[in-house]
């Protein structure tokens, strides 16, 4: 075991990555480190769909409740805490799932990091002023006029993301989706099994309405206030999220739970195709069905007895 052996489940959201991944590491004794981009923030719990207390208890987690809400969070800092995790649990003789349904946070992780020009913080706030000043989504609109392969990644609301993939095509004149293909993320550190669930779109849906009317139930909205009494308002990037910001205009009165219910669900569906376009360009992933449950473990165990 001189090089670390990685297994990574992903997928769309609502596939059941967690579940699969606490069995998983009930049978093998492996310990969980999430590749998840809002799991990160601290009291962020029912939006995000975190593990619950109890299976926190019963299978170490790493990457959960890392930053305050207000703290900014990329895939550089993913990378390195992560490695940090990996390199901790192989040192205790333990085994690795990498669980999450944030693909570049998968890819920086496993294949290396392209990590562009540094940052121009008047560029930045030239561009954020244009979002203010022009209205929600004229930077999505701009990047898919300029860089479309990035632009079908990213949501219209996640303006950090949106403004990075322009400055970087402005820095240097050239898309970052086309930076990225031509880093290939080489930098292979470990052996590596990468494992996708995926259902039918059916099936998918009715998961997805499912888990949003389940995260209104347990409080989401309760949750958003109570994070803004602490201090962290609905101006945070964080809070423009998917569930956060239905939540945010309930409380704002701007609609009804049923409405919030709907966009949600709606946005959620419009992930999740992200996602999977995200992971179809992944050639080494194998897909499974949640159904699939005993042939996952086998190939899973296969991976860790070579």
């Amino acid at each position: 075991m001189n090089q670390p052996q990685l297994v990574l489940i992903t997928g769309p959201t609502a596939t059941g990555k967690t579940a699969l991944a606490i069995e998983l590491a009930r049978q093998y004794g492996a310990e969980i480190v999430s590749a998840d981009s809002r799991q990160v923030y601290r009291y962020l719990d029912i939006g995000t769909a975190k593990p619950t207390s109890a299976q926190q208890e019963a299978i170490p987690h790493h990457l959960i409740d890392v930053v305050n809400p207000n703290e900014q969070f990329d895939g550089a800092r993913f990378r390195t805490l992560a490695l940090a995790a990996i390199e901790d649990i192989h040192q205790r003789g333990k085994r690795v799932l990498v669980v999450g349904g944030t693909g570049l946070y998968l890819r920086v992780l496993t294949q290396g990091l392209f990590t562009g020009p540094p940052a121009d913080l008047a560029l930045r706030t030239r561009l954020q002023e244009q979002e203010r000043s022009e209205g929600k989504g004229v930077l999505h609109r701009w990047l898919r006029e300029v860089d479309p392969e990035a632009a079908n990644r990213l949501h219209p609301n996640d303006t950090v993301r949106l403004i990075r993939a322009l400055e970087v095509f402005l820095l240097t004149g050239k898309p970052m989706s086309r930076w990225q293909r031509e880093h290939g993320f080489r930098d292979r550190s470990f052996a590596t099994l990468m494992t996708g669930l995926v259902c039918e779109r059916e099936t998918l849906h009715r998961r997805i309405a499912e888990r949003c009317q389940q995260m209104l139930n347990d409080g989401l909205v309760d949750e958003v206030r109570r994070v803004w009494n602490m201090g962290y308002g609905p101006e945070l990037p964080v809070m423009q999220t998917i569930g956060y910001a239905q939540a945010k205009a309930v409380l704002q009165g701007h609609c009804t739970e049923e409405e919030a219910l709907a966009q949600m669900i709606i946005e959620t569906k419009q992930l999740a195709k992200r996602q999977l376009t995200w992971f179809r360009a992944e050639p080494d992933l194998q897909w499974f069905t949640p159904s699939q449950g005993r042939k996952i473990v086998d190939v899973v165990s296969r991976f860790w007895q070579s």
